[in-house]
């Protein structure tokens, strides 16, 4: 029988990829959206089901999981990812879900000064409270963040507020990957947590420095704090980027980064996702077009 997944978050970077993921490994897949666009309206020529809703909204979130045998559950970083875990959990259980495959952060954990990053570490424990068969993951920043940097790459500085730390980019092609594989076949990685790393560890300026290789013009890099970054973004149509929560985030995680949290390489990628990871410099280039036009 062709499993029935949920995917939620299904019009953001990851949570595309992993329903073209799904619907090439022959499943069924429905996918959660908080409004119906060209977004929604590809997956559905995809062959996804569309099912719209609200992660905040308990009815919505149980009919949606209603004859599935697994999903994967992504919040954004912003206001609501405890009531939403805790619907989500109990709407699972009751839905009798055979693997939740949870989207968490490389830097949840009870310690963090970031709300967003300790929020995320506490809808961990409700997961795992609630006896619903969980895994979860812990990517360190995504590749596709530097497609949100577009504007400050054409005007030749990227204005961030990290330092000298490193981590490895992990692109979101490689995370459908993982997450597809667990969904199909869960049986191994029920209540893992796995921290999911890219190829290789840069620091930003050294990402500046691959995206400039790529366009062919210099790209700088500049440190500035997160609430000058804020100040930045003011005018963004992003609604993400117009909470405190977001910026406070990025304050801590910049302290995180600059200490390490996010470094790291391991083989969990190729291991579970059958694939080596892609490299930031073929990620680039993949995407070279957003970066001129």
């Amino acid at each position: 029988m062709r499993k029935q997944v949920l995917v939620t978050g299904s019009t953001g970077a990851t949570g595309s990829k992993t329903v073209k993921s799904l619907i090439d490994a022959g499943a069924r897949v429905r996918a959660f959206v908080h409004r119906e666009d060209e977004r929604s309206a590809a997956l559905a020529a995809q062959g996804a089901e569309i099912v719209r809703g609200d992660l905040l909204d308990f009815e919505a979130v149980r009919a949606a999981l209603e004859g599935t045998q697994g999903a994967y559950f992504v919040y954004p970083v912003m206001p609501g990812i405890l009531q939403a875990t805790a619907y989500f959990a109990q709407a699972a259980k009751e839905a009798a879900i055979e693997i939740v495959v949870n989207m968490s952060q490389i830097s949840a954990r009870r310690e963090a000064k970031s709300h967003a990053a300790q929020d995320h570490w506490i809808s961990e424990q409700i997961f795992n409270w609630s006896g619903v068969p969980v895994t979860h993951l812990r990517p360190t920043l995504f590749a596709e963040w530097a497609l949100y940097w577009t504007d400050l790459i054409k005007a030749g500085t990227l204005r961030l507020p990290f330092g000298t730390g490193k981590h490895a980019p992990i692109a979101a092609e490689d995370q459908a990957r993982v997450i597809t594989k667990i969904l199909l076949a869960p049986d191994e990685h029920k209540g893992k947590v796995y921290p999911l790393y890219g190829e290789k560890e840069y620091t930003f300026p050294e990402i500046a420095t691959e995206i400039a290789k790529v366009i062919g013009k210099p790209v700088g890099y500049e440190q500035v704090d997160a609430w000058t970054l804020k100040k930045m973004a003011a005018n963004s149509p992003r609604e993400i980027l117009r909470t405190d929560t977001i910026w406070q985030h990025f304050a801590e995680i910049a302290k995180d980064h600059q200490n390490g949290v996010f470094a790291g390489t391991n083989d969990l990628i190729e291991k579970i996702g059958g694939k080596r990871p892609i490299g930031l410099a073929e990620f680039l280039e993949a995407n070279r077009s957003a970066f001129l036009s």
